[in-house]
């Protein structure tokens, strides 16, 4: 698992748009065929009632850039589902995860190809979830929830084509929210970087500082807003949408005016490449090449950083994300395990995914040495191993920091589809190249956002 990818799980980076019209998980055709997305599937797939069948069959399961480091651990997961099903088959697909993932993944499902099994994000769920091509694994297995925390199985529930919330993911690993940063980099700026700042704007006041420190020759911070919204208006308490999920509010927030205003001044002062702007490119190279002051908020990617560049590592600590309005730490956007409602052998694939993500699978996982991330299960959670981290290298201070904050996390995130994230990042990007006031971005992207909402986007 790539530092690039793990961040990118916190943020989808491509717009996905699918049409409402004629998908959803609903009922058959006049020839007695049940349809999920527009593609025909076995009835049992969709609508009420547990899923029955025999756990026999072929399935394709489908991860992102997991079999170069983790393939003898996968490997051995698949090798003991198919044995303890005999007349199983898992396929195990490793997608790039490269900058068309989601669109490639939404070609898939529209051609009814999809994976059976298959790793997806907040944003790809809401859309998929919207489309009718994801499995309702609450409805089809009503003890489904039992192995995961309350507040992460919370979080694995998406919105249908008509608006009810389902669950058709399953949580599978959180990876945790923190400051990365270049020591050498903050003292250069007269930034103490032993004392984080407590909130999102005491943040963006000391990237200014690196900004007038650095006089261009690197920077504090990355330019896409696409990396903080909605997780900065979360963490600031902004309320992002109505209680309905129907309608955009964050407009009505001065706060949000004031956070576009700040994202301006930023990159006006050289507080971030210019050229970033519009990039989907995380800070991982530039931070490991010594010209980003702060890194990924993924704890990750602090492997990554002493894998790629040992000496930047040895500048490198991590801290606290600003806890903000918010009170306490966000858990970040889990990873999820999702079910296509197209899958021909859905029996096995539900099968498969629940074993994937049950406790001692997921224990086996984090606790790897080349990962910092956590579970989502309650026994999982309660391990010695993530109650008790030790360590002083920045890694193991990952790990405890991040472990000490899941106690008490919060797991409320707001999902945008892709279409609506999109609609407000483009607005807030003519905001940061003066082409609009920040007020006149705000006003217009939640009115863009509301439109795409009442499209069912």
């Amino acid at each position: 698992m790539r530092a690039k990818r793990l961040t990118r799980t916190l943020t989808c980076i491509a717009v996905l748009s699918l049409a409402a019209t004629g998908c959803g998980l609903g009922g058959g055709s006049d020839s007695g065929d049940a349809t999920a997305g527009g593609c025909k599937v076995d009835k049992g797939n969709v609508g009420s009632g547990k899923l029955t069948g025999d756990v026999k069959g072929t399935i394709t399961f489908q991860t992102t850039n997991l079999k170069k480091d983790f393939g003898d651990f996968f490997n051995g997961v698949i090798a003991d589902f198919q044995k303890a099903h005999p007349g199983t088959k898992v396929k195990w697909i490793d997608d790039p995860g490269d900058n068309t993932f989601t669109s490639r993944t939404v070609a898939d499902a529209q051609a009814c190809t999809m994976a059976d099994v298959i790793n997806v994000n907040a944003p790809t769920a809401t859309a998929l979830t919207k489309a009718g091509y994801l499995l309702d694994i609450g409805t089809k297995d009503p003890d489904a929830a039992k192995p995961f925390v309350p507040s992460f199985w919370k979080t694995s529930t998406f919105a249908n084509a008509s608006g009810t919330a389902i669950h058709t993911t399953l949580p599978w690993y959180t990876g945790g929210v923190l400051l990365t940063y270049n020591k050498d980099l903050l003292e250069k700026a007269g930034v103490d970087p032993a004392k984080p700042p407590t909130s999102i704007f005491g943040l963006f006041a000391d990237y200014e500082k690196v900004a007038k420190a650095a006089d261009g020759k690197y920077f504090a911070t990355m330019a896409n807003p696409i990396w903080r919204i909605p997780a900065d208006f979360d963490q600031m308490g902004i309320k992002v949408l109505s209680g309905d999920g129907k309608s955009a509010v964050f407009g009505d927030d001065p706060r949000t005016t004031q956070w576009v205003a700040w994202m301006a001044k930023l990159y006006k002062e050289g507080a971030m490449p210019k050229d970033s702007l519009s990039s989907s490119n995380d800070p991982s190279t530039l931070y490991s090449q010594g010209k980003v002051a702060y890194g990924s908020t993924n704890p990750s990617f602090v492997r990554f950083v002493k894998q790629n560049s040992p000496s930047v590592y040895a500048k490198t600590a991590v801290g606290q994300q600003p806890y903000d309005a918010l009170g306490v730490a966000s858990a970040g956007a889990p990873q999820y395990i999702s079910v296509a409602a197209t899958s021909k052998h859905a029996p096995v694939a539900l099968s498969f995914a629940e074993f994937l993500t049950n406790a001692e699978n997921q224990t086996a996982w984090c606790k790897d040495p080349a990962v910092v991330i956590f579970p989502t299960t309650t026994e999982s959670l309660s391990d010695p191993f993530f109650q008790n981290a030790t360590g002083s290298d920045p890694f193991s201070q990952a790990r405890k920091l991040v472990a000490d904050q899941l106690k008490t996390a919060s797991t409320n995130q707001t999902n945008l589809s892709p279409a609506v994230q999109n609609a407000i990042v483009s607005q807030v990007q003519l905001a940061m190249q003066g082409k609009k006031s920040p007020a006149d971005a705000v006003k217009d992207a939640q009115e863009k956002a509301n439109e795409l909402l009442k499209q069912g986007s």
